[in-house]
């Protein structure tokens, strides 16, 4: 037996069943990450606006721990950004920017986390769901090739076809369901990543306001004049 027909007696014995079992087992895991990361995403969002008009007092002040302290009380991604570049906020404004681009690098990497397997489903999930209508379509041609001998011949003739509808319907379920776990999985990434993309825009939004008030000169007491 040569290679080919080892190859075919294996996908012949295992049949595209395993693909499905494979397909739903993706599905599920897809489905709780999504919310893992709905969740997640959620938690770290936060209403900007409102921290800009808490921060304006202790910036305007400069006072650097009060506004951290404030950054702090709220785990959210622009606050942890803002809070990591305010911590070096004697050595100027340059050390800040540089210490909130780290934080935003380390920030990216917690959002986009399980991303990549979302968007690896999405992409291969068809062809997985292509492998087993292959698997089901060798099956149905050599059912086919089986039933050729007796074609016509009453009862064995309709079994053979049955057995031929079977195979051919079983491939095209491999593919529905390849394509019905990579719809979801596609939306859900597309979605996430439109998500990390507005909480990192509403990070630098809060980032800016901070090195705004770092760069402003301190203002001065008034020096009465001499009469």
């Amino acid at each position: 037996m040569n290679a080919v027909d080892s190859a075919k007696q294996l996908l012949l014995q295992t049949g595209a069943s395993w693909i499905l079992w494979l397909l739903a087992g993706l599905s599920a895991a897809s489905l709780l990450l999504a919310v893992e990361r709905w969740l997640f995403l959620r938690a770290r969002d936060a209403d900007l606006e409102a921290f800009a008009r808490a921060l304006a007092e202790p910036l305007s002040a400069r006072d650097w721990p009060a506004a951290i302290a404030k950054l702090e009380a709220l785990p959210a991604t622009a606050t942890a950004i803002a809070a990591s570049g305010l911590k070096l906020a004697d050595l100027g404004p340059a050390a800040v920017d540089k210490a909130m681009q780290s934080a935003v690098a380390i920030e990216r990497r917690k959002l986009e986390r399980g991303l990549a397997f979302l968007g690896t489903l999405g992409n291969n999930a068809p062809f997985i769901g292509l492998f087993g209508t292959v698997v089901g379509v060798i099956h149905a041609f050599e059912e086919l090739g089986h039933a050729a001998p007796t074609h016509g011949a009453g009862a064995a003739g309709q079994v053979a076809s049955q057995a031929v509808m079977a195979s051919i319907a079983e491939a095209l379920v491999a593919t529905a369901v390849g394509l019905l776990v990579a719809l979801p999985a596609v939306a859900a990434y597309n979605y996430f990543q439109r998500r990390v993309n507005g909480i990192l825009a509403g990070s630098e939004a809060l980032s800016n306001l901070v090195l705004a008030y770092l760069s402003a000169e301190p203002a001065r007491p008034e020096v009465p004049r001499a009469v």
